[in-house]
């Protein structure tokens, strides 16, 4: 990968998004290419991008906002959560009349999570999610398997159609994850280097200009446990067992690390039409190879097959393949909502998107390399209670061969996420 360029699948859409809403929000992690993206937009609108991690156009925003927001429009600005006072000026400037394509900003930090009086803009802001790469993405493939799944229009399983992926192939890849600059590595002793400055970066820096941290170590432990819980419904009272921090602060603290990106709650679907539905959120690393990072999962722990982390493993699987089912979901025209599914008698769906005119895929993770009838349960009870809306269920797994196993149920390989 390095030196290699990657084709972004979201970049069209950043300029036919701008084209539909007053306010444009790319948000997503730190050195995920949310800048790079926000540069190609500015070449083609022959407009300037205002980068407020540059000390003096930070200085402008916050003496003089009005000078940064009553510029020629798309006005561009990256890092826009450095000076939240901006979006009052955004406002003030929104109120005199507003058209498409204003405004255009990127932040590091999720819109949630700044002071509630700066968020001004409601129905005025459209936010679109820029994510690390996916493995299509890095492959240069072009996949759209979700896209086809959502209209029902699975391509024909057959038994010839084995993937050429081994288990080291995937283990590798769920190590390595999505984030440019550690993709760009070629060791593994390189990319936990990189991942070691970019948590220490996130903690020390990111999580400062949201919040007074008490201890910076306190905040990396709730990291680390809430990590280890990747793929499980989100116990924080377990985290706070585990660290210094009350649970009040304990939970604060995994809304922080979820606002600068690092993990990922992923919400109970069907709590309102299915009944019997668990309502407790999930929690996802949003990166697997930072997840696998702070677990100390390592090609020689799992070559000699150390139980702890083929159990890690098998939890980082599950985040790795509903990261990459999600970030297909954002480059689409139709709004998709993503959640998990199960019931007080623990029939489980790991990932439920559903998209604006009804229609349902549902998403198993399997580690293994077969998938046992019995395993699709949970899929096919979504199925039998959603009838004609359930477009497709998927049970991903570790084996070579693509079959349908039932009527609308598919057992992939998880390769087939980018083949």
């Amino acid at each position: 990968m390095s030196g290699s360029i990657v084709e972004r699948r979201i970049a069209p859409v950043v300029g036919r998004r701008a084209a539909e809403s007053p306010v444009l929000l790319l948000e997503g992690p730190r050195s995920v290419g949310k800048s790079m993206l926000l540069a190609q937009f500015a070449a083609e609108a022959d407009r300037p991008v205002i980068d407020l991690d540059q000390s003096v156009y930070r200085q402008v925003a916050q003496s003089n906002p009005s000078a940064v927001t009553d510029g020629a429009c798309p006005v561009i600005i990256d890092e826009y959560q450095r000076v939240p006072s901006l979006l009052d000026a955004i406002k003030a400037r929104l109120n005199l009349g507003v058209a498409p394509g204003m405004f255009v900003l990127a932040g590091s930090s999720s819109f949630d999570s700044l002071p509630p009086g700066t968020q001004t803009l409601t129905g005025r802001l459209q936010r679109l999610p820029v994510m690390p790469f996916t493995q299509a993405e890095i492959d240069g493939t072009h996949n759209d398997l979700i896209a086809q799944a959502l209209d029902g229009e699975m391509a024909p399983d057959t038994a010839a159609d084995t993937a050429p992926t081994s288990r080291n192939d995937y283990v590798a890849r769920v190590m390595r994850g999505g984030m440019p600059l550690a993709v760009a590595l070629d060791s593994e002793l390189a990319r936990s280097r990189w991942f070691e400055a970019h948590v220490r970066e996130s903690i020390t820096r990111d999580a400062g200009q949201l919040r007074r941290i008490g201890r910076n170590a306190d905040l990396r432990d709730v990291l680390t446990r809430a990590v280890g819980q990747t793929g499980s419904m989100l116990n924080i009272s377990k985290v706070a067992a585990d660290v210094q921090p009350s649970w009040g602060t304990t939970s604060d603290y995994v809304t922080l690390l979820e606002s600068l990106f690092l993990i990922m709650r992923l919400p109970a679907w069907g709590t309102t039409i299915l009944p019997r539905s668990v309502e407790a959120p999930k929690v996802h690393v949003v990166d697997s190879g930072i997840g696998s990072y702070l677990l100390r999962l390592s090609s020689a722990k799992m070559s000699r097959l150390d139980p702890s982390a083929l159990t890690e493993f098998g939890h980082l699987l599950e985040s790795f393949v509903v990261q990459e089912a999600i970030r297909q979901t954002t480059w689409m025209d139709a709004p998709v909502t993503a959640g998990y599914w199960r019931t007080k008698d623990q029939l489980e769906v790991d990932l439920v998107l559903e998209r604006y005119d009804g229609s349902v895929v549902g998403i198993e993770v399997k580690a293994g390399d077969h998938v046992p009838d019995k395993q699709l349960a949970p899929l096919r009870a979504l199925r039998d209670r959603l009838g004609s809306s359930f477009a497709a269920g998927i049970a991903f797994y570790l084996g070579p061969v693509s079959y349908q196993a039932d009527d609308r149920i598919h057992i992939l390989p998880v390769d087939r996420l980018w083949r």
